[in-house]
């Protein structure tokens, strides 16, 4: 994690910092996260962390961009030239399950920051990232409407809330039971009674 002399570019530093918080995130409380736990976990002085990020908000904003940016560029990869919208959504769902089992620290960050009372810019940047989320989901949706692979009566909206909804509930009782590769194995049933629910009826 370190280079011989003990210095990185600062753009590594601020990757390997992100690195850290989602480590920590996956084996404790975010909320219990301190820039001392950071460093330690970085073998560096907190003085050398606050050389590349002014507060530990900086921090948590810079690692909800890091998921934001990961996360989107994967549902896009897995939706890439894929033969039907249906497919693509399927493809998007499993590309999520797929990211949070490898980061399980990731979704204990982004539910942390939404129960910030506050107006903080991580929580923001969850806004943000879900926003961005719903807008792909859509998109697809209506596609499939347009070329009759999906219900034209799918109400697009609530379609959405029970995607992003089946995620979120598969994430929680992994979490729950300790398990991530419960996640991995739940999706595909999971994605499979939700099929039946938008199809068009034959």
């Amino acid at each position: 994690m370190s280079t011989p002399n003990g210095k990185l570019p600062a753009d590594e530093r601020r990757a390997v910092t992100i690195e850290a918080v989602v480590q920590l995130a996956s084996v404790q409380n975010p909320s219990d996260i301190t820039t001392a736990a950071i460093a330690k976990h970085m073998h560096v002085t907190q003085g050398a962390l606050f050389r590349h990020f002014p507060s530990k908000g900086a921090i948590w904003q810079a690692v909800m961009e890091w998921v934001a940016e990961r996360l989107l560029s994967r549902l896009d990869q897995a939706s890439a030239g894929v033969a039907s919208p249906l497919a693509a959504l399927e493809a998007m769902f499993m590309a999520h399950i797929e990211f949070v089992a490898a980061h399980p620290g990731v979704p204990r960050v982004m539910f942390g920051e939404l129960q910030q009372p506050e107006p903080t810019p991580a929580k923001r940047m969850v806004q943000v990232l879900l926003a961005r989320y719903r807008e792909r989901l859509q998109a697809l949706f209506e596609q499939g409407k347009a070329c009759g692979e999906l219900s034209p009566a799918l109400d697009a909206d609530a379609a959405i809330l029970l995607f992003i909804g089946m995620v979120q509930g598969l994430v929680m009782q992994s979490l729950f039971a300790g398990d991530v590769e419960q996640m991995r194995r739940q999706a595909p049933r999971m994605f499979a009674v939700f099929r039946r629910g938008i199809v068009s009826a034959p």
